[in-house]
């Protein structure tokens, strides 16, 4: 097995024998750590997708509003240096190494030492809970794009399954949205609506994946776990053309939409990401707090797993999982574990139309 997939149709689901591993890469989309960095960044975002400079500077000025900084390159490293202490404590010998699709360290420079450190087999943890092109295909194709980049000598890789229905993920998302529920009122809380937020991808990607599946699924065990059937899934952080149909309904729209059925308590739980980056700080931090208050909703939003304790402990199963013959394999609800080994047509890009822009 290897980060390219199952060559044949008979290829076994899962990784099931003793497999040793040299290193784990923490992989994810990267973000600008100066003023100076953002432009450079968006531009690496929107290669080769003709975005006009303007549209660049109109994303480029959220970040200006933070900085120039976005958050999540640092709350990648504080989530690496909680699994480093994991793991020592449970005497496991892994080293951590962090690499990104759009900015430093780059995936290409971080396979680059690998291969001087002389790994042999690496496994892969992508920071996306939910099977897409843009959350898991991509993410392989970087890698072999970084391995072909570097040229002979580079470690074999074993991405990680996607955790969306792990209790690792889902227990900790329930406890963050009872802490926010906890806001209101004892006496209006059984009146809160709580709605779950995901980044929006185009309709032809999400035909190609089990994305929007995955994602209800989620948002129902975690709406168990807080005992509600007051919910729904809406989409935010869409950049394309408005004619290419993309998941809805965004939250926006969503928000004006139940203050019309007199709503008047909500709570966004943003299950689609595991940390507080720019997407869930501009988009509904800033911009859907904004409107509720313009709307007067009142709205609480529930944090990201992060490094929550069981979300590190789930990591490190997950690599167990993968070291181990026959593991046990934990989630919860009815679909199962998601697979160790993607097939080969397992999350096609799908028809998206023009090139987007970058998002926030």
């Amino acid at each position: 097995m290897s980060i390219y997939g199952a060559q044949t149709a008979e290829a076994a689901k899962f990784a099931n024998e003793v497999s040793a591993y040299d290193a784990l890469l923490v992989l994810s989309f990267g973000g600008p750590e100066a003023m100076d960095d953002v432009i450079p960044f968006l531009q690496n975002v929107a290669e080769g997708r003709n975005i006009p400079r303007e549209r660049l500077e109109e994303v480029a000025a959220h970040y200006y509003d933070f900085g120039g900084i976005s958050p999540i390159n640092a709350q990648n490293r504080a989530l690496i240096a909680a699994l480093e202490a994991q793991l020592k404590a449970e005497g496991l010998d892994l080293p951590i190494y962090f690499g990104n699709r759009n900015w430093h360290p780059f995936v290409t420079d971080t396979i680059r030492q690998m291969r001087e450190d002389g790994l042999q087999r690496v496994l892969v943890f992508v920071t996306a809970a939910f099977s897409s092109y843009s959350g898991c295909r991509q993410y392989r194709e970087d890698v072999i794009r970084a391995c072909e980049t570097v040229g002979e000598g580079v470690p074999i890789f074993d991405k990680l399954r996607v955790f969306y229905n792990h209790p690792g993920f889902i227990e900790p998302m329930v406890e963050k949205t009872q802490q926010a529920l906890a806001q209101f009122p004892a006496e209006a809380r059984k009146d809160v609506h709580v709605v779950f937020t995901a980044h929006s991808i185009p309709m032809g990607m999400a035909h190609n994946s089990d994305y929007v599946v995955q994602l209800e699924e989620a948002c129902r065990l975690v709406a168990e776990g807080i005992g509600t059937r007051n919910y729904n899934l809406v989409y935010q952080s869409r950049s394309g053309p408005a004619h290419i149909p993309w998941l809805e309904p965004d939250i926006g729209d969503y928000l004006t939409h139940i203050k019309a059925q007199q709503v008047e308590y909500v709570v966004i739980v943003p299950i689609g990401f595991i940390s507080d980056h720019m997407e869930v700080l501009f988009d509904l931090d800033t911009e859907a707090k904004q409107l509720a208050a313009e709307l007067g909703l009142r709205l609480v939003r529930a944090e990201t797993v992060g490094t929550h304790p069981m979300f590190i402990e789930m990591i490190r199963e997950l690599i167990l999982e993968r070291m181990t013959a026959n593991p046990e394999r934990h989630y919860l609800g009815t679909r199962g574990p998601n697979h160790d080994i993607c097939p080969l047509n397992c999350c096609l890009k799908g028809e998206t139309g023009r090139p987007s822009a970058p998002s926030a």
